[in-house]
């Protein structure tokens, strides 16, 4: 249900010099998802009326990614109460509280945004509810300053003075607040500090001076901590995927080496899935019950059936299915292609723009043609079929339910179903070839 109250303005101008990158900061992955669609998945778990991107000039990558929702262009980076103001346009007759995120702090989880949400709706009646943590190392960060449990006030990093030096209680940014008030205090929000910039931070000592009291709610650093350079990156991969392994744990999945899986944000794993060390899945994957994927295997955008095998060392690209039973073995590589119930392609294979049927074999170093130079092309296995090893498929190419093609053949054209190809030349033995063979290479190497 839309919470037409509420309404959501995320940040997401800022260049990340620190990244050292020609992308925009916040299209950096964590867990195969830019940082602001992590940002974006959190605010809409709350189903606010509107949301706002805020994106900087030529972020055209940030404004596709961002539609259907609004977004704004802050043109010139002038402060993040500057860039908030770019969305007022959008917002400033819709009413409710405006809820202030930033595209790079991909952590933060729904329930600690709707905690600071609940706090502005509660009944003392706070302008400003910021989010904050408590710093391991709080070098960098601005400060919560609180006067008698209140927030009294909120510093930059940049304008900390000796006296908030002692002080771990950090600003994430964030912040819920009065949406009736927000527009008329940042008219007010001045530049006068180390940086030049208008600070939305300043809100808070402006709602106080308006005679409104102003609060916080504190989260976990882990989930509010923003990401500013490739350390603080890969930190962030690093706790999303711990989190990944637990909810995949909690959900009836067998890990058998935990730490050493690599998650993407979507994936879903069936209950009994067991996921064997060194396993990576990209964006897009799904595994039924019962299915197991074996070790040192990547899969990305597929759909793995209940009771299939996955590997080891087998590929899964984008466009592909699994069926249910079905066996993808070692260094397989399966792209655009569904292999069907029960059917096998056990050995060192590739299998592209095709369907196998089911209960069909694919034996050890079957190729499936699918590229002329120009274009793809398919490849059609009927099911109970049975390609012999060593056999190549050169699409558009069809083999009939229950047909053979013999081992080291090259298919050009469709076979029948239950037909016998065979394309390799007849066998021929020669009588003493091979004594005669070698006593020729040992008489050139006396001669040598």
């Amino acid at each position: 249900m839309v919470d037409r109250d509420l309404n959501v303005v995320v940040l997401a101008a800022g260049e990340g010099a620190r990244m050292r990158s020609a992308r925009p900061k916040v299209m950096h992955a964590v867990a195969g998802r830019p940082m602001i669609g992590h940002v974006l998945a959190a605010a809409e778990a709350l189903a606010p009326a509107r949301v706002v991107v805020v994106v900087g000039p030529g972020m055209d990558e940030v404004a596709a990614l961002a539609a259907p929702r609004g977004h704004a262009v802050q043109a010139r980076r002038r402060g993040t109460a500057h860039a908030v103001a770019q969305a007022r346009p959008a917002l400033e007759d819709a009413g409710g509280d405006v809820l202030v995120l930033y595209g790079d702090t991909p952590l933060v989880a729904p329930e600690t945004l709707a905690r600071a949400v609940a706090r502005r709706r509660a009944a003392d009646d706070p302008a400003v509810v910021a989010l904050g943590f408590e710093a391991t190392d709080p070098a960098g960060y601005g400060r919560l300053r609180l006067d008698g449990g209140e927030l009294a006030g909120i510093v930059e990093a940049a304008d900390a003075d000796a006296s908030d030096a002692a002080n771990r209680l950090c600003n994430s940014g964030a912040m819920a607040a009065d949406g009736a008030l927000l527009w008329r205090l940042l008219d007010r929000v001045g530049a006068d500090n180390a940086k030049g910039e208008y600070y939305l931070t300043d809100a808070v000592a402006l709602a106080r001076a308006a005679g409104r009291r102003c609060a916080f709610v504190e989260g976990p650093e882990a989930e509010l901590a923003g990401v500013n350079t490739r350390a603080g990156l890969a930190a962030a991969e690093a706790f999303a995927q711990a989190r990944l392994r637990a909810r995949a744990l909690e959900g009836g999945a067998t890990l058998v080496r935990p730490e050493s899986v690599h998650f993407a944000a979507d994936t879903e794993l069936g209950r009994d899935v067991t996921v064997e060390p060194y396993v990576c899945f990209g964006p897009g994957v799904s595994v039924g019950d019962g299915a197991t994927v074996c070790a040192f295997s990547h899969l990305e955008g597929v759909r793995v059936g209940d009771g299939a095998t996955v590997g080891p060392f087998a590929r899964l690209r984008p466009g592909s299915e699994i069926g249910d039973g079905a066996r993808v073995g070692n260094f397989v590589e399966v792209k655009a292609a569904a292999i069907g119930a029960a059917a096998k392609v056990s050995h060192l294979s590739y299998v592209g723009d095709a369907r196998v049927g089911a209960g069909a074999n694919v034996g050890a170093g079957v190729i499936t043609c699918n590229y002329d130079g120009f274009a793809k092309h398919r490849t059609e296995i009927g099911d109970g079929a049975f390609v012999g090893s060593n056999s190549a498929l050169v699409a558009p190419v069809s083999i009939g339910a229950g047909a053979m093609v013999g081992a080291g053949s090259t298919i050009t054209g469709d076979v029948a179903a239950d037909a016998l190809a065979v394309t390799r030349a007849a066998q021929r033995a020669v009588e003493g070839g091979a004594a005669r063979f070698r006593g020729a290479r040992r008489r050139a190497a006396k001669r040598g």
